[in-house]
């Protein structure tokens, strides 16, 4: 990668302002788990109290001291600060501590890239990144800011300054027409699931929900699930079989947080466009996490941002055994589901799970009852492979009856590609659909 981040390892203090409005505080235990996410060892935790946040350093004198001394004493070799800083205040702040500071986007940053394992993956952190540098470049190199002429100076007319900053914007460009590519490809194997008439589930929610415990146990994957933020950041898409409704493709995307960067979001927007072009999103809550209902709130304002806060959702209440609690499926005022309360971890409340998800999307759902000739064995093949015939019968004529549950348009689907007409239409067999 053009901008490599360490592999962590190493001894921070933490800085937590406590002195900020409710919409730009952030929470201190998650800052921690960030922390612990990035591989990084804890060795001071600094709170700002004051409610003056200087334009400098961001802090006060006396806090800056206090910084200080925690640094020489616990032999820290980076600062983190649970708050964006700007560039100014980073370059103040390194100046004055003799160590490395990392705002809250740059250790979000460092943590999605000790994650990204694909090809994909790694590019669009490498765009955040570079995104993300190149603000902090101004002064980086001021002993060449100034061009000089004479004898063995005269050289391209630029400064190292304005060097980097060219390689920077054709890195980055290079990089999004990258992604573009890969943004094109994804639509053509949507559209190709379109045809098919396969509906595509997402899963969407806060960090460390348990999304990817959810997928691994629904649909019998080995996806990298950890007790950590951003376990996951590489898309998996898997076919899954539902019962009732047929086959869907079932999503793990990349875990929300609250104040996410907007360069990751506009980084990560192929990955984010499954969810953008899903037809039902299951939104993953941890019913056990006592700020659920603002991580809900944040899930929901970064749907907004990449427009999918239309799309259907059901609302999945994850880990009810650290709560205590049975699964139980509830229902809105139309006798729609509209949350379930699931363990991921015991594998509780799946069936639930799949009973809710055939609901929503078979809006087109039929009860079918077709008398198969012997000639069309392979549509009865068909229908038991996927699981949908809940019994079979024989009539006067010996023909096998089948009931079946299944979306409209895939039955019909079937029925062509395994040689039957439509209206399905024999002598002395039962209506062949009843709504």
């Amino acid at each position: 990668m053009f901008f490599e981040r360490h592999e962590g390892g190493e001894r921070a203090v933490l800085v937590h302002p406590e002195c900020l409005d409710d919409q730009q505080r952030e929470d201190p235990r998650e800052f921690q788990e960030l922390v612990r996410s990035a591989n990084v060892e804890q060795v001071a935790f600094v709170v700002v109290t004051s409610s003056k946040i200087t334009p400098r350093y961001f802090v006060g004198s006396g806090k800056l001291e206090e910084i200080r001394q925690q640094v020489i004493a616990c032999e820290a070799d980076v600062v983190l600060f649970n708050h964006a800083l700007f560039p100014s205040q980073e370059r103040n702040l390194e100046a004055e501590l003799q160590c490395r500071v990392v705002d809250r986007t740059g250790l979000i940053l460092d943590i999605f890239a000790q994650r990204a394992r694909t090809h994909e993956g790694k590019l669009q952190v490498e765009l955040a990144q570079l995104e993300h540098v190149s603000t902090r470049l101004i002064r980086g190199w001021t002993h060449l800011e100034r061009q000089k002429g004479g004898v063995g100076l005269r050289g391209p007319g630029e400064t190292q300054l304005e060097t980097d900053r060219r390689l920077l914007r054709v890195r980055i460009k290079s990089i999004k027409a990258r992604l573009e590519k890969v943004r094109r490809q994804r639509e053509q194997t949507r559209r190709s699931r379109q045809r098919a008439d396969i509906p595509l589930v997402s899963l969407v929610g806060y960090t460390n929900a348990g999304k990817s415990t959810l997928f691994n146990t629904i649909t019998e994957s080995d996806v990298y699930a950890a007790d950590q933020l951003f376990a996951t950041l590489d898309p998996t898409l898997r076919r899954l079989q539902i019962s009732d409704l047929g086959p869907v493709i079932l999503a793990d995307t990349v875990g929300f947080i609250r104040h996410l960067p907007h360069k990751l979001v506009q980084a990560f927007r192929a990955t984010l466009e499954e969810s953008a072009m899903a037809d039902l999103l299951l939104h993953v809550v941890d019913c056990a996490d006592p700020e659920r209902q603002d991580n809900m709130q944040q899930v929901h304002h970064v749907l907004k941002e990449i427009k999918a806060h239309e799309i259907p959702q059901l609302q999945v209440f994850n880990k009810t055994d650290l709560m205590g609690m049975k699964p139980r499926l509830d229902r809105d005022e139309n006798n729609r589901p509209c949350r379930v309360w699931i363990s991921a971890q015991k594998g509780e409340g799946l069936d639930l799970l799949q009973c809710a998800i055939a609901e929503l999307l078979g809006d087109d759902l039929v009860h079918a009852f077709l008398p198969v000739p012997h000639s069309l064995g392979r549509l009865r093949a068909r229908l038991y492979e996927l699981g949908v015939v809940h019994s079979e019968k024989f009539n006067d004529e010996g023909l096998p009856v089948l009931e079946v549950r299944m979306p409209k348009m895939e039955l019909q689907r079937i029925i062509l590609q395994e040689g039957g007409t439509l209206p399905w239409d024999l002598p002395d067999a039962e209506p062949w659909m009843k709504e």
